[in-house]
């Protein structure tokens, strides 16, 4: 019995090693040494410092890493890349190859205006490459006192859209009585209920527990700065929030439903543009 088992040969095991480009083996036959520079599914390609280049079986042990005998295996394929998104969580139009011109977008006769500069600076942060893609440009009416004027200005028809995003628009108030003076087929004035656009970005994003409560007659945004220990003034706290939306994950929805309502409303099929033209807009998992 000791005799026949001494007799059998185990088979050697050695260690499988992605040919990955640019690894450094040698020939366990001949003692070529080189870099590989391809591997197909039963062959791999070295190259020595001479710039010479042969071509090797992936045959069991065929090859010593650092002086140890490997077998080499073709590397993993990676797989398809998962979709790019914007910062609202839309599919990415895909980049012009290098060398070509990306696709030029006209600007709609649509438009969307928000009611601050803050305002402005959020939406064009997570919404900024969507509405590039669609033609939509994005202003601001400095008070929403301005509203009447200005839609009576842009003078909006069927593709001619005005969309309007308002602070604090609730049932009673001054910008729901204003809202309804420019009610129109062709004009969309929808609003959040925050006090200020500061509030649609999530505490937590900013790492405190809720937006603190300011006493009446106190200014609100320098109640909030107060009251959260930051120093500075308005602009240096709202460039704190600001920094802090990096994604519609760090908004309310209050707000972002808000906002994907308008950018529908200025694109919809007869305003400017083929209809599909605003397809995979949605963020994953949004409806």
């Amino acid at each position: 019995m000791l005799a026949e088992n001494a007799g059998r040969r185990r088979r050697a095991e050695f260690p499988q090693v992605p040919a990955e480009h640019g690894l450094v083996v040698e020939e366990a036959g001949g003692g070529f040494c080189g870099a590989v520079v391809d591997c197909e599914k039963q062959v791999v390609t070295l190259e020595d410092r001479a710039g010479r280049q042969r071509v090797f079986p992936l045959t069991r042990g065929g090859f010593l890493l650092e002086g140890r005998p490997v077998t080499l295996v073709r590397p993993r394929q990676p797989g398809p890349a998962a979709a790019a998104r914007t910062a609202s969580g839309s599919v990415a139009a895909p980049r012009a190859a290098a060398g070509t011109a990306a696709r030029a977008r006209v600007a709609r006769a649509s438009r969307i205006y928000v009611e601050g500069r803050q305002d402005a600076d959020l939406v064009e942060k997570i919404w900024g490459d969507d509405l590039r893609e669609v033609g939509v440009v994005v202003e601001y009416l400095a008070g929403v006192d301005h509203l009447p004027s200005i839609v009576a200005g842009f003078a909006p028809g069927p593709a001619r859209r005005l969309g309007v995003l308002v602070d604090h628009l609730v049932t009673g108030s001054k910008e729901s009585r204003i809202a309804a003076q420019v009610s129109s087929p062709h004009v969309l004035v929808v609003g959040h209920p925050f006090i200020d656009i500061w509030q649609a970005v999530k505490p937590a994003s900013l790492g405190i527990g809720a937006w603190p409560a300011v006493p009446r007659g106190t200014p609100w945004k320098e109640g909030v700065m107060q009251a959260l220990g930051w120093g500075g003034d308005a602009a240096a706290g709202w460039r704190r929030v600001l920094s802090a939306a990096a994604s519609y994950a760090d908004l309310e929805p209050a707000l972002l439903g808000r906002v994907e309502e308008l950018i529908d409303f200025v694109t919809a099929p007869g305003t400017g543009d083929p209809p599909g033209a605003f397809e995979d807009r949605r963020p994953a998992g949004k409806p």
